[in-house]
């Protein structure tokens, strides 16, 4: 992962840290439409971030990314790689993050890619509390093991998990019904890979 491209995706930022990867950043412009570029869709025709350029091929999709991190960086623990169903526990939660509470937290922004009807849009964005708070709260109740998610080990769900918790205040999701997903947040926050990743995103020391 020497020579990696990055366009996007905080969480993989935090795990390529925790890593010691080195990578070049390039930043996109989603909301001017970079993603729909030509020399983009070259790479990655989804037309979405984020992308990891390494020297074997484009990868995407975040759980994917996290993964090959974890696999390729194994002294580094970020996953149990050796441990096959223990392994596809991560996936499993990493792939929840990704089809399912992403997906519910977009219909705040991105209702357009649902639906055409203004009320209907309207509608998805009116329940992104409740269905994006039923998402963490299942979460809080069952998925996260604690003190991280898998237990013991800092994995990469938990930078996963980290970079969907920035959005809870935004989705209006009463974060007093989920305390150990914010002490989850909280604690990654402190930890020097997500503070770098957050000032090379903000360009703001924390």
């Amino acid at each position: 992962m020497n020579h990696a491209r990055d366009t996007g995706a905080r969480a993989w930022k935090v795990a390529g840290g925790e890593a010691g990867a080195n990578y070049e950043r390039v930043r996109m412009g989603c909301q001017s439409g970079d993603q729909k570029k030509a020399e983009y869709r070259r790479g990655n025709a989804k037309a979405r971030v984020p992308s990891l350029v390494t020297d074997r091929g484009v990868l995407t999709e975040t759980p994917a990314i996290l993964a090959f991190i974890a696999q390729s960086f194994p002294a580094a623990a970020l996953a149990p790689v050796d441990d096959p169903f223990e392994f596809g526990r991560a996936q499993a939660f990493n792939s929840y993050l990704c089809s399912t509470v992403h997906v519910a937290h977009a219909h705040r922004m991105r209702g357009y890619r649902w639906a055409d009807d203004e009320a209907a849009i309207g509608a998805m964005q009116k329940k992104v509390p409740q269905s994006v708070g039923e998402c963490f709260g299942l979460i809080e109740r069952e998925m996260l093991a604690g003190p991280w998610v898998m237990g013991d080990a800092y994995t990469i769900c938990d930078a996963y998990l980290f970079t969907l918790a920035q959005w809870l205040e935004a989705d209006g999701v009463d974060l007093a019904k989920i305390p150990r997903v914010m002490d989850h947040r909280r604690r990654v926050a402190e930890r020097p890979a997500a503070k770098r990743a957050i000032e090379v995103e903000t360009g703001r020391a924390v």
